[in-house]
């Protein structure tokens, strides 16, 4: 994601290069139609995690506390990589799935649109 200074000349350290993430990439995570969650999240991972470790791991520990997350049927949740549809391969790792530093990756859950239909 790049970013562009309004300002003529501008120069300035680039903190947030992947190098500088210790072996891990950025990835954005951002559960549709559930603002209780009002923003994606920002997740340090290593680019060689299983997507399936994201599933079960890593999204249980940032989402269950919404009434929605046990309801959810993975098998049919629509996936996004940026504004593409996307199908994760959940044995392949983030890296292989095409998931690279900065990356956003959206879910959308057919049925569940947040409490009582809030999407809140």
């Amino acid at each position: 994601m790049a970013l562009v200074s309004l300002h003529p000349g501008y120069t300035g350290q680039v903190r947030d290069l992947e190098e500088n993430f210790h072996g891990n990439r950025l990835l954005f995570v951002n559960w549709e139609h559930h603002l209780m969650f009002c923003a994606p999240m920002a997740l340090p991972l290593p680019p060689t995690m299983p997507f399936e470790a994201l599933v079960n791991e890593v999204l249980p520990s940032l989402y269950s506390s919404h009434p929605d997350f046990a309801k959810i049927e993975w098998s049919k949740v629509e996936w996004q990589h940026g504004c593409d549809d996307f199908t994760p391969d959940l044995s392949k790792s983030l890296d292989e799935n095409g998931l690279a530093h900065k990356s956003v990756l959206r879910f959308t859950t057919p049925g569940l649109t947040g409490l009582s239909g809030s999407c809140a």
